[in-house]
């Protein structure tokens, strides 16, 4: 059995920081009015939202004081809170050391695909910039530090080129939004996102959904009584049940089925339940699913890859149902519920008793071969 000491590990979900400053250096001055007006723009919306109860959740967890926004990634109470490894390459790479992770797909906390589109006159400048600020943390061991660029959909052309640009200058992983209705677009199956699915499986990229504060869950937020909100925030991963059924039951992973589809922080448990749940619902006369040749668990074990914390039964499950080659670890630094810096003893208690070659592929090789390592 391989040991705590010897098992390699890849973390299939991290986290890194950026500031605007640092997005800005990369883009024309005379792009900056309208980058900084898209911004404003996009955080007032949030604020005008039902975003109270979340703010407010988020500043009771983190200690903040009033009037200081949602910041992710930051919690006193929990050893990796403040580490400059959020923010500074060279020290995320010596948290890595110090906690045995030999690589970390990492994303960044801003989503900016909710704002680089509205850059008058600059949009596709702007996502250059932000992409190009991506790659210059990466650039510190670019073959550890492997961030997500991420890629605005309200132009299907943009998006193309950028993911052309993306895979022509090393980059190893593509962030999409989770929730297209969000943003006032068609979901993931329709048409208008086939030559966009086309370049990324030219670019045998993975598609990367991290799971977010989906806008339509604030209503619980707002009243969820309990003191850090849990109700509401157990059910942000559940709602990657409608992701995975719009990219699984619509016939979008039939079209294009070289596509590497990763959900980032979902969990495991419930997928095991709704991949039983739908696989039922295709086989029973009732329920008609035209565009599907195969049942869906079989499109899930194809495309579809799935990231976890800390979760019991992990191996059972995914030997089971989910598909071994699934299934990835993560360590989610610099987040509350990190294993950081105890990764290691951490997936010596998660993969007791589980087989050496089960273990480095939930561990290690199944991110190698999604990320091209």
């Amino acid at each position: 059995m391989t040991s705590a000491t010897q098992q390699r590990l890849i973390s299939a979900d991290d986290h890194i920081d950026l500031t605007q400053d640092q997005v800005k250096k990369f883009l024309a001055a005379r792009h900056h009015d309208s980058y900084d007006a898209a911004v404003a723009k996009v955080e007032a919306e949030m604020r005008g939202r039902n975003n109270v109860a979340v703010n407010r959740m988020w500043r009771e967890q983190n200690d903040l004081p009033e009037g200081e926004g949602v910041k992710f990634g930051s919690n006193n109470r929990h050893p990796a809170a403040g580490r400059p490894g959020h923010t500074d390459p060279v020290q995320r790479l010596a948290d890595m050391d110090a906690d045995g992770v030999e690589a970390s797909s990492s994303y960044c906390e801003v989503s900016a695909f909710r704002y680089l589109y509205l850059v008058e006159d600059g949009a596709a400048e702007a996502t250059r910039a932000f992409n190009t600020a991506l790659a210059e943390f990466a650039s510190a061991d670019p073959k550890r530090l492997l961030v997500s660029y991420q890629i605005p959909i309200h132009d299907i052309d943009l998006a193309v080129a950028e993911v052309r640009w993306a895979a022509a200058n090393g980059c190893k992983s593509l962030q999409l939004p989770v929730f297209p209705n969000e943003l006032g677009l068609p979901d993931y199956w329709h048409e208008r996102y086939d030559p966009l699915w086309t370049a990324v499986a030219d670019a045998d990229l993975p598609v990367c959904l991290h799971i977010g504060l989906k806008l339509s869950l604030e209503d619980i937020a707002r009243r969820d009584p309990t003191p850090q909100r849990a109700i509401f925030t157990s059910m942000v991963p559940m709602a990657t049940a409608e992701a995975l059924g719009m990219w699984i039951l619509t016939g979008l992973l039939e079209r294009h089925p070289h596509l590497k589809v990763v959900f980032v922080e979902p969990g495991i448990g419930w997928v095991t339940w709704w991949l039983g749940f739908v696989d039922d619902m295709a086989a029973r006369q009732g329920y008609e699913f035209p565009t599907l040749r195969q049942a869906p668990s079989d499109y899930f074990r194809r495309n579809v890859h799935l990231t976890f914390i800390d979760e019991p039964d992990v191996v059972r499950q995914a030997r089971d149902c989910l598909g071994i080659h699934n299934v990835m670890w993560s360590s989610d630094y610099p987040h509350p519920v990190s294993s950081w810096p105890r990764s290691r003893p951490t997936v010596e208690r998660i993969f007791e008793g589980v087989s050496e070659d089960e273990r480095d592929l939930v561990c290690f090789a199944n991110a190698a071969r999604v990320w091209n390592l």
